[in-house]
């Protein structure tokens, strides 16, 4: 506990900011939306200066908005610098060749375009100027050219073409559309045809964009980058800028229920069709890399078709025989990002680590791995020469930048942000804990006490259940679930990394598929139990459990299956009927996987967990959420819990955001979503 004290006090120290201990408060969901929030780092090629986004909330606007900051590396005390003011967000920032401009994303010209702001003084000028929104996009190595992409209408000859087509249904006053193959809907947008498309175009002497760009990936059935959240970490150039390699999964008949991505190389400035890089693997196959060098490419891959949360293997395969191997495969966790050490003899990766998101240094020669950080979470990072810098969080502070020698060394801290907003907030103490869980395992949890927690007294429970069900509640920062809202309400909180959880190895990731209501209902018993045995300041008797996702599934199966457990119930986005959710829900590898099969050709084992047949035992009081615009988990879910509650009679109440989708992010509903939720906690446990 002490050490998760003393990272922030050392924040606190650092600015100034302290307050007196009769003048603290707890941190509160204002707060929280308000907070300035700190992007993924670019570092200039040089290694001197470090480009990153800031986001501050307009609440009056109810949207975020993103400007570029600047941090001198040289510096003995870092000092931000803002480099972008407008009133269009600017997002996305990558250093010119040369290091003396910074290229980004704008919309202040009226649409999405790429922007120059030389970095010794000057205005910014645009790069592109094209028909259609520039989505994300990539600058050559040498400078001499750039890499975009758009959603384009892939049989269309030029932009203007696909621009034109999406006026004319407005035009033609219809709104029908014909479907015949899946994806209809993706996470929360209707296809209407188009696809991402990679393009590129050179770069002239002012480093602009005066010539079409060329289609590089048109040819292929497929998104690049991937669709929802593909950005473009999945396209990369080659040192020398001559060759581009990317991935895409090659949509057809089966894309919803297909994970086979593949590499694939193209000549940057067109003229060739891409080639397959990775036939070989059936399975996901995403964010290649070339080393310094240019002869080898670095990937991750995964080694099951249709599996989504399979271990994402470090691969290295030679650029010109094609030959592959396997990159410290000893090691059982699954990295999120790579990125090449300027030598070529290191691999920098991401990855999640026993309750913690970690960075981490491989050798590319023998595998031998390396942790460059230890508490906390990494939300970003870049290498460039001898120095990485990155992003990271933890449960008591917003995500800030640090750098550090590759070699090692202490990290120094660059940002300082919400320091000074936050400086009378006291966050909860948090600590770590482990427990004997399903099978005898040991599975890992969280407590965070209340702000003004005091010795001797008890306190109210928020039992938080992650979603994913692949994924882990640990040690980070999050905007949507965070635990010190609930601390600063009053609230103790507990969160269980059950079975199924990431960063414990592979085997305990994949627990899960196939038993979401058995072992994970066990170790959320369990760990709760072991919590309270341990810490005195949790009063069982007043307890809630929360959850979304498969966390809103938990919160259905608890209804039924461990009623007398909480005295209410917060269920956001959950699977009420597994049926339903096999035939309605958008990415049908991943319910195929989670039950061996599509429920036509295994009903009994979509049915063995599915809440919907434990409706008779449910009596806990519940809250349900849900976004209209959530395609993962379609509202008939969430009108299914609430409608068997309602006739049951039931305490309950329905929330529903129609312009939200699996997650609440617009700012004025993020606050009434947790004064909805913590209105229904106090309700019942704080009456």
């Amino acid at each position: 506990m002490k050490l998760r004290l003393l990272m922030l006090g050392t924040a606190l120290v650092a600015s100034g900011a302290i307050a007196r201990a009769d003048t603290l408060r707890g941190f509160t969901v204002e707060d929280m939306v308000s907070m300035e929030r700190v992007g993924s780092p670019a570092v200039s090629p040089d290694a001197t200066r470090v480009v990153y986004t800031v986001r501050d909330t307009d609440l009056a606007k109810n949207r975020g908005h993103t400007e570029l900051w600047m941090v001198d590396l040289r510096a003995a005390k870092p000092v931000p610098q803002r480099l972008t003011s407008n009133a269009a967000s600017s997002s996305d920032p990558e250093w010119s060749a040369s290091g003396d401009a910074v290229y980004f994303l704008s919309s202040r010209s009226g649409s999405s375009q790429v922007w120059r702001l030389p970095i010794n003084g000057g205005e910014a000028t645009r790069v592109t100027d094209l028909a259609l929104d520039v989505d994300n996009f990539r600058v050559a190595p040498n400078g001499e050219r750039i890499a975009l992409s758009m959603a384009v209408f892939r049989d269309c000859p030029d932009l203007a073409c696909t621009k034109t087509r999406l006026e004319k249904p407005a035009q033609d006053k219809t709104s029908g559309k014909v479907y015949d193959r899946l994806f209809v809907r993706h996470w929360d947008t209707w296809s209407d045809g188009r696809n991402a498309v990679l393009f590129s175009a050179p770069l002239d002497s002012n480093g602009r964009v005066s010539t079409a760009p060329v289609s590089l990936s048109g040819s292929l059935d497929g998104d690049v980058p991937s669709k929802p959240f593909g950005d473009r970490e999945e396209y990369r150039f080659s040192p020398d800028g001559k060759t581009i390699v990317f991935s895409v999964r090659i949509a057809g008949k089966t894309e919803a229920w297909s994970t086979n991505f593949d590499l694939f190389s193209v000549p940057a400035a067109g003229g060739a069709a891409p080639r397959n890089l990775t036939p070989d693997n059936p399975a996901w196959d995403a964010k290649a890399s070339y080393s310094p060098d240019g002869r080898t490419i670095a990937y991750l891959a995964m080694a099951r078709p249709g599996f989504e949360a399979d271990r994402y293997q470090i691969m290295l395969m030679d650029v010109a025989s094609g030959a592959k191997r396997k990159l410290a495969q000893d090691w059982d966790r699954s990295p999120g990002s790579i990125a090449w050490s300027a030598d070529g003899k290191t691999i920098v990766a991401d990855a999640e680590d026993v309750g913690n998101h970690r960075l981490f240094a491989i050798d590319a020669a023998n595998g031998k791995v390396r942790a460059l950080t230890d508490q906390g979470a990494i939300g970003g990072f870049d290498v460039r020469r001898d120095t990485v810098v990155y992003a990271l969080s933890n449960l008591q502070s917003g995500a800030q930048l640090f750098s550090q020698k590759l070699a090692g060394g202490k990290p120094v801290q660059l940002t300082q942000q919400n320091v000074d907003k936050l400086k009378d907030v006291k966050f909860g103490e948090f600590e770590q804990f482990s427990f004997a869980g399903a099978n005898g395992d040991t599975v890992h949890g969280y407590v965070m006490k209340p702000w003004n927690a005091t010795p001797g007294a008890k306190y109210p429970i928020a039992f938080l259940v992650h979603g994913g069900p692949q994924g882990s509640f640990g040690n980070g920062w999050s905007y949507r679930w965070n635990p010190q809202v609930y601390a600063g309400a009053g609230y103790a909180t507990v969160f269980i990394d059950f079975h199924g959880s990431t960063g414990y190895g592979q085997k305990f990731t994949d627990s899960i598929s196939g038993d979401w209501g058995g072992k994970p209902l066990e170790d959320l018993q369990k760990g709760l139990a072991a919590a309270v045995a341990k810490y005195s300041w949790l009063d069982r008797e007043r307890s809630c459990a929360l959850g979304a996702s498969y966390g809103g599934y938990m919160m259905n199966w608890i209804e039924g299956n461990w009623p007398d457990g909480f005295k209410c119930i917060v269920n956001h986005d959950g699977v009420f009927d597994t049926r339903g959710m096999a035939y309605s829900s958008e990415e049908q590898w991943f319910t195929d996987w989670e039950s061996g099969g599509p429920y036509y050709a295994v009903p009994e084992n979509h049915e063995r967990f599915n809440p919907v047949n434990f409706v008779t035992k449910w009596k806990t009081p519940m809250l349900v959420v849900q976004g209209d615009l959530d395609f993962r988990i379609p509202t008939a879910q969430a009108l299914g819990t609430f409608t068997a509650l309602q006739r049951r009679g039931i305490e309950s109440k329905l929330l529903v955001f129609p312009d939200e989708n699996h997650w609440v992010l617009k700012p004025g509903n993020s606050l009434l979503w947790h004064h909805t939720v913590l209105g229904w906690l106090n309700q019942h446990l704080k009456p």
